[in-house]
């Protein structure tokens, strides 16, 4: 227990003597928590419109007003001629033309009026999607209105839509329980690996082997410092989140602190692991590189697992990230309990504890 103690305090020593890990320990959760969010959104802004307006009528300034008002739209002009607005559509200084057709007021009231168009440049297709169903809601409201007003008594609201967890269909939401993850994955993930190959790079881990110290004891003094501070990476994005986004876990405190518990002995041994069959700082990262990116692509942190094909879906099951990221977005935005999520506790556990044997068993002691 005494070589257990002094191998924590050397641990902790070389943490507080280096010129940059404390820094980084600090400043880089809260750097990530502050700027990600504001540049990690799939919501499309600024969508810039022009209108080619034919009809001229009271009808078409009301659209044209109501496309004007909107927070995702940019009216770029409006015009009485298409090829004018199409020759700014191919130069890429319009995202969406909207054609109203000549008469359009006057035959709104046939059974088959002509309709307006809408043409989009699909160049970037998320916006060119997205900016299309903007105008296409904004339009409808303005119809919706103008139709209101002429008929009072008609029953405009048929449908009536509810979201449910993120009533304002934030994206940060979405993103912000990821970039928890990904915080715990490049600090708890690469240091401690990281920490192993300079140790065996400047020779000191030569010391160790020659020592009664066990390999599980070894790997335990290496892993619990970074474990301490993935938890104090967790509370400090978690106070970010609040105080800047305004986002609080609708569940219990305690059931996060225990999924980050096990995905932190998750990723650490398994980054162990991988330095334990390393000999240089260089191959240690290109390998964890590789397996990051699997993790943060392939995991649903940063797109749904439901829209990956099938065979990339039955892959997931093997990332410990997919677990944690369910939990997380669950406890965060719906309240859910550990009594609900104890498949993905269960698996988390199960990844923790072989992962961190594998690492105590492949660590090479040459007595």
């Amino acid at each position: 227990m005494r070589g257990f103690i002094v191998l924590l305090q050397k641990e902790f020593l070389q943490i507080r003597r280096n010129p940059f890990l404390p820094k980084l320990i600090i400043a880089f959760p809260i750097m990530i928590m502050l700027i990600m969010p504001l540049i990690m959104t799939m919501d499309v802004r600024n969508v810039n419109v022009a209108v080619v307006d034919l009809d001229r009528s009271t009808t078409s300034r009301r659209i044209v007003s109501h496309i004007e008002a909107s927070e995702y739209l940019s009216l770029v002009g409006t015009t009485s001629e298409y090829s004018v607005a199409m020759e700014g559509l191919e130069q890429g200084d319009i995202d969406v033309i909207v054609q109203i057709p000549d008469d359009f007021e006057r035959n709104m009231a046939v059974a088959s009026p002509q309709k307006i168009s809408i043409i989009a440049n699909a160049v970037n297709a998320t916006k060119g999607s997205m900016g299309t169903q903007y105008i296409v809601q904004t339009i409808a409201r303005s119809l919706m209105e103008i139709r209101g007003e002429r008929s009072p008594n008609e029953q405009s609201e048929l449908i009536t839509v509810q979201n449910r967890f993120n009533p304002t269909l934030n994206y940060r939401h979405y993103m912000i329980p990821a970039l928890m993850i990904i915080l715990f994955i490049l600090i708890c993930g690469f240091l401690p690996a990281l920490s192993i190959v300079g140790e065996k790079e400047s020779g000191t881990i030569e010391q160790i082997n020659v020592t009664p110290v066990s390999r599980l004891t070894f790997t335990l003094a290496k892993l619990i410092p970074y474990w301490i501070i993935g938890m104090f990476v967790l509370t400090v994005a978690m106070i970010v989140a609040r105080l800047v986004y305004g986002l609080a876990p609708v569940g219990s405190i305690g059931v996060i602190y225990f999924g980050a518990m096990l995905f932190i002995l998750t990723i650490s041994g398994f980054s162990l692991t991988i330095a334990n069959f390393s000999e240089t700082m260089q191959q240690t990262m290109f390998v964890m590189f590789f397996f990051v990116m699997i993790f943060m692509l392939m995991s649903g942190l940063l797109t749904p697992i439901d829209s990956m094909p099938d065979w990339a879906q039955k892959f997931t099951v093997i990332l410990p990230p997919r677990y944690f990221i369910e939990i997380l977005r669950s406890v965060y935005l719906k309240g859910t309990t550990l009594a609900e999520l104890w498949s993905n506790f269960a698996a988390l556990g199960v990844f923790a504890f072989v992962f961190n044997i594998l690492a105590a068993i492949t660590y090479k002691k040459q007595a």
